[in-house]
């Protein structure tokens, strides 16, 4: 479910988009065509293949890959058309409707001059369940290997799953945003929020209500086994699907649709369009305070401390992060210092426990970016304070708790790095910080003396 870009086609050849077909052949059922193809998805790296129309709806064609489809026992073959007649249904009362209803049309009729789009499946690699390319909508003459049409790309494999109209779903978001992001606008929606945006249309249509193997529980258990991904970073991966996925249906959940949808139909991109929409919905929080209660929110997941510390999606209510913990012992030795490192827009969560005694813990990030480090401490998981760790001008900040144990029992510390808004593509820098933590117990001294005494009456004897 990915968007291939075609970055070399620039923004000014826009006006190019005036000299379109004035007249449009409508495809015909049964009928085949060749296709351009994306290799770096495709199972055999091809970039070209035929496909056959198998299904004429009022919004879409469905056209599949002839040399898989040719290879289909009988019974499959039957599946595969009973599979498209109820895709197509669905597409033209659901999908389309409502998604455009939700955030604006697709290009229409298009550069091919069609009200209908094209759906094409074919053979891709493991992972893929499907793709959109940009260069399909401008011609020839820009781009050689245009299609000329409003098309997405979904893998054959999605013919046999339950998922499938979710998969459609995700794909059309794609093509929406291109015509309202690229075509009427002249911007390039950030990645990270493009894949926001198209992963959270399954919800919206009602395909994650029933959670079991939905789109959000492979979402959530992604996210959990990566929890500390970047929300802005955009490498392609799963894990990438998983943290865009959970944060975009908090902020759904408290912030509505309309933040979503108003931020598509905005000339900015990426997280200063977000703050614009809250703005224009009139919210006082921005971007950085709702990424902070996020993250506060999957660890703690408590409505009773704060309605923000929680969600309000049934499907997502037990859904808690496990964080690092920083275990100090009950020994001699009571001090402890860790090196990470983390990059823009992350989560990191570490817990600290361990004996009663007096706790210091000092946090050191590095100058050249700006940290934000909350501390949320509990009493046993029943009570907890949230708060914000001062730091100064070096990125250096301290805590100290004299009845660590018996007043709190753990201390979590949440540091993120929030300076950088935009500009995000591809792989980001990583900056190192480091917490040290000690405990000072109750007369530790006279204990340490004690101990001493024991190991020289041991050598003695």
């Amino acid at each position: 479910m990915r968007n291939k870009k075609t970055p070399k086609i620039f923004l000014a050849s826009f006006f190019l988009f005036s000299f379109l077909p004035l007249m449009v052949f409508a495809d015909s059922q049964a009928e085949s065509r060749k296709f351009f193809i994306d290799s770096s998805y495709d199972v055999a790296n091809r970039e070209q293949i035929l496909a056959t129309n198998k299904k004429v709806s009022s919004k879409a064609y469905f056209y599949v890959e002839n040399d898989w489809f040719n290879k289909l026992e009988d019974e499959d073959k039957i599946t595969v058309e009973q599979t498209l007649n109820s895709l197509a249904q669905e597409f033209d009362e659901v999908i389309y409707p409502r998604l455009t209803e939700a955030f604006g049309p697709e290009w229409r009729p298009g550069i091919d001059n069609d009200y209908r789009i094209t759906v094409l499946f074919h053979q891709m690699k493991e992972g893929y369940q499907g793709y959109f390319n940009n260069g399909n909508e401008y011609l020839k003459i820009q781009n050689p290997i245009s299609n000329e049409r409003e098309m997405v790309y979904l893998n054959t494999d999605a013919l046999f799953s339950k998922n499938i109209n979710s998969y459609l779903a995700h794909e059309f978001v794609h093509l929406i945003t291109f015509n309202q992001k690229e075509r009427l606008r002249g911007v390039i929606e950030e990645v990270w929020l493009n894949e926001a945006r198209a992963d959270y249309a399954p919800t919206l249509l009602g395909y994650d209500d029933e959670f079991q193997d939905s789109n959000l529980q492979q979402r959530a258990k992604t996210f959990l086994s990566h929890q500390n991904d970047s929300l802005t970073e955009w490498l392609g991966e799963e894990k990438d699907y998983g943290v865009v996925n959970i944060f975009t249906h908090y902020l759904v959940d408290h912030y509505g649709l309309r933040i979503l949808a108003d931020s598509l139909k905005s000339s900015k991109v990426g997280i200063p369009s977000i703050n614009e929409s809250l703005k224009k919905a009139g919210f006082s929080e921005d971007f950085s305070q709702i990424f902070d209660n996020w993250l506060i929110a999957v660890y703690l997941e408590d409505c009773s401390l704060n309605e923000k510390y929680c969600y309000k999606s049934p499907n997502l209510k037990k859904l808690k992060i496990s964080p690092s913990l920083i275990f100090l012992p009950s020994t001699l030795k009571t001090q402890f210092s860790l090196n990470y490192s983390t990059t823009f827009w992350a989560g990191n969560w570490y817990r600290i426990v361990g004996q009663e005694g007096k706790l210091e813990v000092k946090f050191e990030g590095v100058p050249d970016v700006q940290f934000k480090v909350i501390y949320v401490l509990c009493q046993n998981h029943q009570e907890c304070s949230v708060d914000l760790m001062p730091l100064d001008n070096s990125q250096k900040g301290n805590l100290s708790l004299d009845d660590f144990g018996k007043e709190w029992t753990s201390l979590t510390l949440i540091p993120s790095l929030q300076g950088k808004v935009s500009g995000f593509d591809g792989r980001e820098n990583y900056f190192p910080f480091s917490i040290t933590a000690s405990i000072t117990r109750e007369n530790q001294e006279q204990e340490i003396i004690a101990q001493l005494r024991a190991e020289i009456a041991q050598l003695k004897a």
